[in-house]
């Protein structure tokens, strides 16, 4: 089995931050996402916005950890928001009625408040 390395960044500009996620989306590469998304919700980011435009594959871990991560959020008066899914990714959001939970963009949205 191929092992793909996921990257992961942060991009922080006020209560907002951009992560960009570069890879695979799996079991094995799950907990660094949710590493980074766990720090954020720690330091109280108001609005999160998961850049998926590198993602090339997400399993149902991968979609826990981001369901989690909304969840924290949204207990702290946060936001978690998905943005530029490549076709595979959006089908799965799709199929699994996840595309109704999360608020997704086509695009990365602007970070000021416009």
């Amino acid at each position: 089995m191929r092992h793909v390395e996921l990257k992961v960044s942060t991009a922080s500009q006020g209560g907002h931050a951009v992560v960009s996620v570069y890879g695979e989306v799996d079991l094995y590469t799950a907990p660094r996402l949710q590493a980074e998304l766990a720090s954020l919700v720690r330091d109280g980011a108001g609005r999160v916005v998961v850049d998926l435009s590198g993602v090339e594959f997400c399993d149902s871990t991968g979609m826990n950890v981001l369901l989690s991560a909304m969840k924290r959020l949204r207990e702290h008066g946060g936001t978690l928001e998905l943005a530029a899914p490549r076709p595979a990714v959006r089908r799965i959001l799709q199929v699994t009625g996840l595309d109704t939970v999360f608020s997704v963009h086509d695009a990365l949205p602007a970070l000021e408040g416009t």
